[in-house]
């Protein structure tokens, strides 16, 4: 998981990967565990990682509404 954090640029993590990194990243700057150094670029990924989480959901939401308008015209 270690290269995932190391470039915005390297392999997008699946959502749940997403959501857990987040996860951490929220969790170290709550617990002061950030330098200011470091915030800078946290900020970016946590950034990239919640657009990746709101694409998935969306992407989701759209394929469930489109099973449930497909189950209503059968009926």
């Amino acid at each position: 998981m270690s290269d995932k954090k190391s470039s915005p640029d390297s392999k997008l993590p699946n959502y749940t990967e997403a959501f857990q990194e987040l996860q951490a990243i929220v969790a170290e700057i709550e617990n002061g565990e950030i330098s200011v150094d470091q915030l800078s670029e946290k900020v970016k990924r946590a950034a990239l990682l919640i657009r990746i989480c709101k694409d998935k959901l969306t992407a989701t939401e759209g394929d469930v509404n489109q099973v449930l308008k497909e189950l209503e015209a059968k009926e």
